[in-house]
């Protein structure tokens, strides 16, 4: 059996932080150290370079050197001088050299009287010099100044020499400091580095890159794939994210991270659930409130109903949290519209099958009742009680046919008007109602879901004994529009309120008395309306009158 290869091992995240920090401080202390010795060196050069000058001009200007090189004959002791001056200075030699070139003063005897091995013309032709030159001496920083006698004429010039050892000596002396300089920086520098590795460690939860790669590619492949939509918002209130699904469901732009609700121009409670400071809804309008207390969320959670253009969204919320600090809002979407609208069709089917059961329970009784006459021998009082009821149902039925041309319109109606009866409820269409057998296919289901939902409403509104008026009429005119209108002798509504009901999670009935979400009935009324470019408004003058028209287009076929 082959061993397995074990593989390499691998610096971690702050290892690698704190290797590569430290390398790059200690290549830029060695570029710094570098450069702090050239330049200290340079320093010292000038230094002595100006000593060496200064020397030589205090020389040059002294009387007893200026006569001795004026006089032809060069009576006097000039070498003892200019020794006695050497010294003093301690340099390495001050040479006084005449006019024709020739040394009078030497720190070796033996140089006295000869010529310096470099042209003495530019300085016996009034020019400074200072410079770096080979002699016997060997390698020396040096001056030369030349000196002018009382007339003003060059007599000669002197010559003032300091050895580069020296120079170089004198720059290498500060080396220690330089480097002890360089290693304190160098040894603060690596405990920041550390200190910095360990911060971004904790910023990171221990995770190293490998890992964090890892989890966004999933986190990127999980968020992308499923179908609810998912926004999150930071504590700034700015968009951090918003997979495909939100950006579908709310019609946001390619370039929304970054930017605010407010900003992205969001439905208003939306953008008050998506802040960060908005408080999570508690009213039972908008959902339960869920209250979590654990390291992600503060308990802050609530679902609210948002309408959307032609959806109707349901929006969870979560306040996340990581420690103690506040991260952001998480919120997520999911389009209830199709739900909604069937649930609301369901119900349809509901009070038909209701309708129907009431029917059939009041048949049930008829029928004992004739069963009984027949028993009692009482033939002529049963067929005439048998007249009487077909004549009753022939004529709801062709009431309500007269009007209604609709077939799946009409027998909505006649279900509701049997609900409405089995609840004590006067249940009247309008004489007035009008709609044509050619309703188009498309439009016939947003009627239905009309007519349900605001029959059904004025039926809980006004209770047993009350009154209900439906008017359904297509007016053939320029406008081609299909009103539905309903009349209740209900308590009515505030008119301060009026208006809000129509908003998706706004109800006015007991929450108590329906399991699920209310207020979602005049919210889906109205999206129908406006899915065919028509409204939905509402009168409380006197009765309350809700009244919905739908435009009649022909691509509605």
């Amino acid at each position: 059996m082959r061993p397995r290869r074990r593989r390499p091992a691998r610096l971690s995240l702050t290892g690698y932080l704190f290797v590569a920090i430290t390398l790059l401080l200690l290549g830029s202390l060695l570029a710094a150290g570098a450069l702090w010795t050239v330049t200290q060196y340079r320093e010292v050069r000038d230094n002595y370079a100006y000593r060496a000058l200064t020397l030589a001009q205090s020389v040059a200007a002294l009387p007893s050197v200026r006569d001795y090189l004026a006089d032809p004959q060069h009576r006097g002791d000039i070498a003892g001088l200019a020794e006695n001056i050497r010294r003093a200075a301690d340099i390495r030699y001050v040479v006084i050299v005449d006019a024709d070139g020739i040394r009078h003063s030497h720190p070796d005897p033996s140089q006295i009287g000869g010529r310096p091995h470099t042209d003495p013309g530019p300085v016996l032709a009034g020019d400074t010099w200072t410079g770096t030159e080979w002699g016997p001496a060997g390698t020396t920083l040096r001056a030369r100044v030349p000196v002018n006698s009382e007339a003003g004429s060059v007599v000669g010039y002197v010559s003032v020499g300091v050895l580069s050892s020296r120079v170089s000596l004198a720059a290498t002396s500060t080396l220690p400091t330089i480097a002890g300089a360089l290693a304190l920086a160098l040894v603060v520098g690596a405990g920041g580095a550390w200190l910095i590795s360990r911060r971004i460690r904790a910023k990171t939860h221990g995770l190293e890159p490998r890992e964090i790669t890892e989890l966004l590619e999933g986190r990127e492949a999980l968020l992308y794939a499923i179908s609810e939509g998912v926004l999150a918002v930071d504590a700034d209130g700015s968009v951090l994210l918003a997979n495909d699904s939100a950006r579908t469901m709310l019609g946001l732009p390619d370039d929304c991270v970054g930017r605010t609700p407010a900003e992205l121009g969001l439905h208003p409670r939306l953008r008050s659930l998506v802040e960060a400071t908005a408080p999570a809804p508690t009213d039972n309008t908008a959902g339960e409130t869920s209250e979590e207390t654990n390291d992600e969320t503060d308990g802050g959670s609530g679902e609210l109903f948002v309408p959307v253009g032609e959806r109707l969204l349901v929006c969870d919320r979560r306040r996340v949290r990581i420690g103690n600090g506040r991260v952001g809002t998480l919120v997520t979407l999911r389009d209830h519209t199709e739900l909604v609208r069937l649930g609301g069709e369901l119900d349809g089917v509901r009070t038909m099958v209701g309708g129907l059961r009431a029917q059939t329970h009041e048949f049930a009784n008829r029928i004992h009742t004739v069963s009984g006459m027949l028993d009692l021998g009482a033939v002529a009082e049963a067929r005439q009680y048998l007249s009487e009821l077909s004549a009753t149902t022939t004529e709801a039925a062709s009431r309500v046919s007269e009007h209604i041309g609709d077939a799946a319109v009409a027998a909505l109606v006649l279900a509701k008007s049997a609900q409405a009866a089995e609840q004590g409820v006067d249940f009247e269409l309008s004489p007035l109602s009008d709609v044509p057998g050619d309703l188009p296919t498309r439009m016939r289901d947003d009627v239905l879901l009309a007519v349900g939902n605001l029959v059904d409403n004025a039926l809980e509104a006004v209770g047993a004994r009350g009154w209900v008026e439906l008017l359904v009429r297509r007016h053939d005119d320029e406008h081609r529009l299909l009103e539905i209108r309903v009349t209740d002798s209900g308590p009515g509504l505030d008119p301060d309120v009026a208006d809000s009901v129509f908003t998706a999670g706004v109800s006015t009935k007991d929450t108590s008395t329906k399991n699920g979400p209310r207020g979602l009935g005049l919210a889906l009324v109205r999206q129908a309306c406006r899915r065919w470019g028509g409204w939905v408004e509402v009168d409380v003058t006197e009765e309350t009158v809700f009244s919905a028209f739908l435009p009649v287009r022909e691509d509605a076929r």
